[in-house]
């Protein structure tokens, strides 16, 4: 019910039975949170592909400039848990209108942006609409489709996504290079407008249900197969951010890659995230810890690949694809694993799981990015290696039994 690398059901959801009063799914409406969710995820990820530019534009270094991630991540770590029980006397129609307007005014100002303080902001309005938008998405196909449509409806939303991380790091290079990095923002924005039309047009009236509550959340964390799942999510997801936001200028120093070269393969690393997550759904049925570990593995291996034999243009870019082939497969197996450890309380779980993501991704962006100003480039994805190897060695010894 829950979306390990974004989202989480809201809180104040109604139960399964009353999610089956609906007869007649709305379609419409569950393509239009797809929509959102391509809008937000290609938002959130085009600073990767354009660090180098805004950094020069913006007059600072791109470790400083690395932190338009990190402002992202803080913000929503905190409105991924809180939106539900800010919002719980609004019409959720009229919530996911504000989070998706949201948007719009983040890539606006971004891309107008005179100055680094600037483009924080507009980077923490975004993590507001990110946290807030996944934190209820899910909820929201709970009441949009009968029970038994719910899988197809998830599938349909998350569609956004993959199509967002094939599409948006290498295009916003591309774009970037052409017509400048404010274009990209430019294009996210009428992206976003597009899903607010659609949103206007056909999510219906959702009056909020039930009381939103904290007290779950500190129950789950005292299982302890709960806190071994968050500490591997804190490695995996802090390890990946520190070398994958700088992965531009490696490219660009390292192996001498040009622009066009680098979009190339920053497409493969997407395409690959798209099968990494097919696969990894299929890994999980057979073997969730074999799930669980292999992915981060992967990662700590394409790192120490790059770091060894990255002035090779061929390896550095097969490396990057096994890259995100890996990362697209880290969300199945450590969802599956949340759940199954918490059955009884999976929204807790997976709300606990997005703020810690979300923690974890700016401790990467702040790490990775001391790591570039004082140790160069190649430091940021030493500690992605020694994070990720790190976080499959405790999946191992201490990862999900079977009985799980």
């Amino acid at each position: 019910m829950a979306d390990s690398s974004t989202g989480v059901i809201d809180a104040t959801v109604l139960n399964p039975a009353e999610a089956d009063e609906r007869t007649e799914p709305v379609w419409g409406a569950v393509v239009s949170l797809a929509l959102g969710v391509f809008g937000l995820v290609t938002a959130e990820f085009l600073p990767a592909s354009l660090l180098t530019p805004m950094a020069a534009d913006l007059g600072v270094s791109e470790g400083v400039a690395g932190q338009a991630v990190t402002a992202t991540a803080v913000v929503g770590a905190i409105a991924a848990p809180t939106m539900a029980i800010i919002t719980r006397w609004m019409d959720r129609r009229l919530v996911m209108w504000m989070l998706s307007s949201f948007l719009i005014v983040s890539n606006l100002l971004a891309a107008f942006a005179s100055s680094l303080p600037m483009l924080l902001i507009a980077r923490v309005i975004l993590g507001v609409a990110l946290g807030g938008f996944w934190a209820m998405s899910a909820a929201m196909a709970l009441r949009l489709v009968p029970m038994r449509l719910m899988p197809r409806a998830m599938s349909t939303i998350l569609t956004g996504v993959s199509l967002a991380t094939v599409t948006a790091a290498p295009v916003g290079a591309y774009v970037g290079d052409i017509w400048g990095w404010r274009t990209a923002f430019m294009i996210a924005t009428i992206v976003g407008g597009l899903a607010l039309l659609v949103q206007l047009a056909t999510i219906p009236r959702l009056p909020p249900v039930g009381v939103a509550s904290f007290r779950t959340l500190l129950e789950v964390l005292e299982r302890p197969s709960i806190r071994v799942a968050l500490l591997v999510v804190l490695l995996v997801a802090s390890g990946h951010f520190a070398g994958f936001t700088y992965v531009r200028p490696f490219l660009e120093k390292v192996p001498l890659l040009h622009i066009e070269t680098i979009s190339l393969v920053l497409l493969a690393y997407g395409i690959g995230g798209f099968f990494g997550n097919i696969v990894g759904g299929i890994v999980a049925e057979r073997s969730l810890k074999a799930a669980v570990a292999l992915a981060p593995l992967l990662i700590a291996l394409a790192a120490a690949s790059m770091l060894v034999f990255g002035t090779s243009p061929t390896i550095a870019a097969a490396s990057v694809a096994a890259w995100g082939f890996a990362f697209g497969a880290v969300p199945v197996g450590l969802q599956s694993w949340l759940v199954r450890a918490a059955p009884d309380q999976a929204e807790s779980a997976g709300g606990l799981m997005v703020s810690t993501f979300q923690v974890a991704i700016a401790l990467g962006a702040v790490s990775g990015g001391m790591l570039v100003d004082n140790a160069g480039v190649a430091s940021a994805f030493a500690y992605c290696g020694a994070a990720t190897l790190l976080a499959a060695i405790l999946v191992f010894a201490r990862g999900p039994k079977s009985a799980e």
